[in-house]
């Protein structure tokens, strides 16, 4: 969230307009009961949401809902707040972290946290003991890619799962542009060069990382290919914003109104039927056809929808 956007002036929205947890509880039933049994907690920063916890718990004791994961930057992750995380029934932690020297990562994330702030919350959430703890890391050329290296020797041997992600121009304001791209392939050939790797078979169809293996045992990594080796084809993925709005693609220009279907009175039948329609009828290929688009229609960013 930039801050020549989001600064002390900025006028951020009442709380009447954002979904209460009665009604994302709600919108996750409805989903749940079209096959969903994932979800992801993401934001801007989830860990602002006042009693998310509360929040947790109720998804948790929805049926047939049998994963909960969380994206943090784990600013606000202390030991305290990973145990009550954990207790309301969260499993999985996804840490961003794009370069472990305080220079580079505040230059690729303009916040006013420390990489030290970081790794303790990443600490925090292994000790906590969380299923899976993931750390997520977004290389961009000319500015993190020296990182690539440093990154995977730190989390060798950790148990903590390191995932590269492809610069990908989500949004309008991240200056994208292909050239800034490092590719798949270039981080692997990376980290094989000093630490040998092996490809691993996904965990599931429609799984976003392509895994990896150390050859000396020392845990796997993932890397997110959108740009290079583009997924649309295995993408099981919505997100619903803070504010309502369902998004069928991480690239989307709009999202569809379910706010004012909630506060409507709308039926959980109706509900369900809309769902169905708005998901049987994407035509989302974006990361697909990417290098054939001319003219670019704006797209949500990704600090309003997370990742």
């Amino acid at each position: 969230m930039p801050k020549e956007v989001f600064n002390k002036s900025y006028k951020f929205l009442p709380r009447r307009e954002l979904l209460s947890f009665e009604e994302i509880l709600r919108v996750v039933r409805a989903f749940q009961q079209l096959g969903v049994s994932k979800i992801r907690l993401t934001g801007g920063e989830p860990l602002l949401r006042n009693d998310l916890e509360k929040l947790i718990e109720q998804i948790a004791a929805v049926d047939g809902i049998n994963d909960i994961s969380l994206t943090t930057n784990a600013s606000l992750l202390t030991t305290a707040r990973a145990n009550s995380l954990r207790d309301a029934g969260l499993q999985r932690v996804n840490v961003s972290l794009d370069a472990l020297d305080d220079e580079t990562f505040m230059r690729v994330n303009d916040v006013d946290i420390d990489v030290e702030t970081v790794l303790k919350g990443i600490e925090a959430a292994s000790a906590a003991g969380f299923e899976a703890v993931k750390v997520n890391m977004v290389v961009k050329k000319g500015l993190n890619e020296h990182s690539i290296l440093p990154m995977a020797r730190f989390f060798h041997g950790t148990g903590q799962i390191l995932r590269f992600i492809e610069f990908m121009d989500v949004g309008n304001s991240n200056g994208w542009d292909m050239e800034h791209v490092v590719n798949s392939r270039e981080i692997a050939e990376i980290i094989n060069q000093e630490l040998p790797l092996e490809a691993i078979d996904p965990n599931y169809k429609g799984e976003v990382a392509k895994r990896w293996r150390y050859k000396d045992g020392g845990g796997e990594i993932g890397i997110i290919s959108s740009v290079s080796k583009p997924f649309c084809g295995d993408c099981s993925r919505a997100r619903l914003s803070a504010v309502g709005s369902l998004y069928t693609c991480l690239f989307a220009s709009q999202g569809h109104d379910l706010r004012e279907l909630l506060r409507n009175n709308i039926s959980d039948e109706q509900l369900l039927s809309n769902l169905h329609k708005l998901w049987a009828g994407r035509e989302d290929r974006y990361s697909e056809t990417r290098s054939h688009v001319v003219v670019l229609k704006p797209k949500i960013e990704m600090s309003y929808i997370g990742g």
